[in-house]
């Protein structure tokens, strides 16, 4: 089997991830390129041994296959940088949490080149999955790209050829699942205060059996700590997907600022990179700093 060449444009966490995945299933043409080619980059390049280059044109010089992996803010400027260098033989994949408009715009740009562009929603978090994470595929290259990276372990699932369909299902199912986690933690914030968390978690439960809401708050609000800054990027390209479709969107922009309260009180900084174990850490992290 002819293996593929990849680079990343971005090597945080969901390159690296996805490039020691790749590279245990026997891929051995990485490459990566990072504006901030810090110690932590440095660290990832070495761990998944993946070698850096020091600009986009050489990273489209290594890879047939570029994968965009940048905060959603830099997606576009990611293209921008690296389109003047794109050839027909190049894909590039561009797999972040940006609104629709947004992916046919980058789509637009590559086209404008002889490449391909095809689209991902990733669906799970990257960790612990690594490269076999969930992912939806849009764009008229998404079922060529599929038949090559399924191979080495990748799971795909083409949805449409027109661009912006599979990040619309992404979006649209993280005013639930993000909308969820805000609402947990404002809840538990709440029902500490009165000291209630037992008899509302019991309320839940007879309303919603099956369910184990307090295990459910431990977790939903873990994952706002860790990721809080990340989710608040992601559903404010949430609430510009609604606009553009006409609607306002009340529910993603509260949910926004609830993930961003958590990023901007940092409190990861109080807890390992698992995060807490329970809401009840987070919430004693919280009275001791609204102590101060």
């Amino acid at each position: 089997m002819t293996q593929p060449s990849i680079g990343f444009i971005g090597f945080g966490e969901a390159g690296f991830h996805i490039a020691a995945g790749l590279r245990s299933a026997g891929i051995t043409h990485l490459s990566a390129y990072d504006i901030d080619p810090g110690p932590r980059i440095q660290r990832h390049a070495k761990d998944s041994q993946t070698p850096l280059v020091t600009s986009p044109q050489q990273l489209a010089a290594s890879a047939d296959i570029l994968i965009s992996a940048v905060t959603s803010s830099s997606a576009l400027g990611a293209a921008e940088q690296t389109i003047p260098f794109l050839e027909a033989r190049h894909i590039y994949l561009d797999i972040n949490s940006i609104s629709p408009a947004l992916k046919q715009e980058i789509d637009k740009l590559v086209r404008s080149t002889p490449a391909t562009f095809v689209e991902a929603a990733v669906m799970a978090p990257v960790p612990p999955y690594g490269h076999r994470v969930p992912m939806l595929l849009g764009g008229t290259g998404a079922t060529s790209l599929a038949a090559i990276l399924s191979a080495f372990g990748m799971r795909f699932e083409v949805v449409s050829e027109t661009v912006g369909v599979a990040v619309a299902v992404k979006m649209c199912r993280s005013i639930v699942v993000k909308g969820l986690e805000a609402l947990m933690f404002e809840c538990v914030l709440g029902a500490s205060r009165y000291g209630a968390e037992d008899r509302v978690f019991a309320s839940l439960q007879e309303s919603y059996p099956g369910i184990d809401w307090k295990k459910l708050a431990d977790y939903m609000v873990g994952r706002v700590v860790l990721h809080g800054e990340r989710r608040a990027r992601e559903m404010e390209e949430v609430a510009e997907t609604l606009r553009t479709g006409g609607i306002d969107p009340i529910m993603a922009e509260a949910t926004a600022r609830r993930q961003d309260w958590s990023a901007e009180m940092n409190l990861r900084a109080h807890f390992g990179p698992d995060g807490p174990s329970s809401y009840a850490e987070v919430l004693e992290i919280i009275r001791n700093e609204t102590k101060r």
